[in-house]
């Protein structure tokens, strides 16, 4: 699904132009490109669709507690690499990703592709990635459709959020981090 406001022709340019050479050397392992984006999960109600002819009570957790994670997923090899927390994601996050995925010492040079969020654009993040060597190409606006991530995001949500409950934060933030470590074996072919 394309969003309504997304710019179809600046989209396909990038595609055509940017990514899918990256891509490319990255499918010849010339290169690693990460697909980058961040996903909130809060602690409370994510009712799917509920009707019924009689009143039914649901339990809910109480509280609006965050577990964030900021995570950059191999384009090829779909290994994940997160930053999590209970507070916010932020350019200290981002930074903290780009820590981590330098040290990987892959040897090739490194992309990642992220949306347009604030955090990801400041002076820091770009700072440290030129000081890492590490490409950061921006999408446009309105093109999470464009970044693979989303996917999983998608599928932790249905897997972790939706028609779930939790008897409190520790829970809900185990089911996530569950999750997040089993993209690699049980949900790889989702």
């Amino acid at each position: 699904m394309i969003p309504a406001k997304a710019d179809i022709q600046q989209q396909d340019a990038l595609k055509k132009n940017t990514l899918a050479p990256r891509l490319a050397e990255a499918k010849a392992g010339q290169r690693a490109v990460f697909f980058v984006d961040a996903a909130h999960g809060v602690f409370a109600p994510f009712l799917g669709l509920l009707w019924c002819f009689s009143r039914l009570f649901v339990k809910a957790p109480s509280g609006r507690s965050r577990f964030n994670v900021l995570g950059a997923i191999n384009a090829i090899s779909h290994e994940l690499m997160t930053v999590t927390n209970a507070s916010s994601i932020n350019a200290k996050s981002v930074c903290e990703l780009l820590w981590n995925i330098s040290h990987m010492n892959l040897g090739i040079p490194i992309t990642l592709v992220l949306d347009n969020a604030r955090y990801q654009k400041c002076a820091l993040v770009i700072d440290l990635a030129k000081f890492f060597n590490i490409e950061l190409l921006h999408l446009p606006p309105y093109s999470p459709n464009l970044n693979l991530i989303e996917r999983l995001w998608k599928l932790m949500k249905k897997k972790c959020l939706y028609l779930k409950y939790y008897k409190d934060f520790f829970s809900f933030k185990s089911a996530i981090t569950t999750f997040l470590d089993e993209t690699q074996t049980i949900y790889k072919d989702e």
